[in-house]
């Protein structure tokens, strides 16, 4: 009897090369489309275009499909804090969030109901197995690359879980579809973009929380020295490196260095002040301790940057953590996530936190070293 598995489809190219491939591998495909918005229909009942492409595109297959309506349990646990968490003065990155609490989560209950051994999806990255351990890998395509935002999946979904096309670059996926005679949009938004949001964040945020601006309301934007240089639209509508829109002129560009939800500050400056030797995160989760102590660590701080050499200084007070940056690193963001590397290899991750305190944090390990 051949091997069930569970794949989520979402009716693009990378969930139908994955159905395909393992459907070549000898596998017993199931698709399931979790339907967990609707673009441009908030609350609305009509079937999405992407839940009616991935059952067409399972009949063409010839696999089984299901659908599964989430769009309540969605909206609470992955949506909703998302825009609170602006109120909140982060940035958050609700893919990282979304992937343990909703997607991997329902994908598990309904291969068990199934009778499905695996799951699998259509990320760019891999799972390599260290003994006992699954440790989630780069995927071959460094530009298309998932693994970031896959850290907090854990042990019992990771030794269940295939990445089909995790080995494969964008360009060959296409062209193994192209190959098989299933042609496919381009255009369809890519699965690393946050898939609820149509347009920019700040409309999605208004839309969520209608009174955002009256609770809130402009503000000021400050100097590092604490001047007040201009007048902003509310800290919720700027994130940390963030250049355009901020809608003020200085003869030379600035920059978003911090904000101050309790004051309704945004800080600009220079970008050179947006490069630190440290960082403060929380939440640490390494897989493997002594791992984490290894020379070759590195540290990503936003999906799309490069890997920059760390070390893991110690915990300066519960539950937070100083991170030492081998080379300058910029845009330290809070609500975003740090996932550390050895190599391809994720190793670990945390959230980056508020850096209030930093400096005495780092005044402190430096002295003591010295001495």
């Amino acid at each position: 009897m051949r091997e069930k598995v569970l794949v989520g489809m979402s009716g693009g190219i990378d969930s139908t090369a994955a159905c395909l491939l393992l459907m070549r591998q000898g596998y017993d495909v199931i698709g399931l489309t979790i339907w967990n918005h609707s673009p441009g229909m908030s609350g609305a009942d009509t079937e999405p275009d992407y839940v009616t492409e991935a059952r067409q595109m399972a009949a063409k297959l010839g696999v089984e499909h299901c659908v599964a309506d989430e769009r309540e349990a969605f909206d609470r646990d992955v949506a909703m804090p998302f825009a609170r968490k602006w109120l909140d003065g982060l940035t958050p990155n609700p893919c990282v969030e979304c992937n343990p609490l909703f997607k991997f989560r329902l994908l598990l209950e309904w291969a068990d109901r199934l009778g499905c051994k695996y799951i699998a999806t259509g990320h760019y990255a891999g799972i390599v197995r260290d003994g006992e351990r699954c440790y989630i890998e780069q995927g071959k395509d460094f530009r298309k690359d998932q693994s970031y935002f896959l850290w907090k999946l854990g042990q019992e979904v990771l030794n269940r879980t295939l990445f089909p096309v995790g080995g494969m670059t964008k360009a060959e996926v296409r062209g193994y579809l192209a190959a098989n005679g299933i042609e496919l949009r381009h255009s369809k938004r890519e699965s690393m973009e946050i898939c609820f949001i149509e347009s920019d964040y700040r409309e999605y945020l208004r839309e969520r929380i209608p009174d955002v601006d009256t609770v809130i309301g402009p503000g000021r934007f400050v100097d590092s020295n604490g001047v007040v240089i201009g007048q902003h639209k509310g800290y919720p509508y700027y994130t940390v490196g963030q250049r355009k829109g901020l809608n003020v002129a200085f003869g030379t560009p600035r920059y978003v260095l911090r904000t101050n939800p309790e004051k309704n500050t945004v800080m600009l400056g220079l970008p050179e002040q947006l490069e630190t030797g440290y960082m403060l995160v929380s939440d640490l989760k390494p897989y493997n301790a002594e791992l984490m102590k290894s020379p070759d660590l590195e540290v990503r701080i936003r999906y799309r940057s490069v890997a920059v050499p760390c070390t893991i200084v110690r915990e300066v007070a519960d539950n937070l953590v100083l991170v030492r940056f081998r080379e300058p690193a910029s845009a330290i963001t809070p609500g975003q996530s740090a996932v550390f590397y050895i190599g391809r290899k994720v190793v670990g991750g945390a959230v980056i936190t508020f850096q209030r305190g930093i400096n005495q944090y780092i005044c402190d390990y430096e002295n003591t070293d010295i001495v």
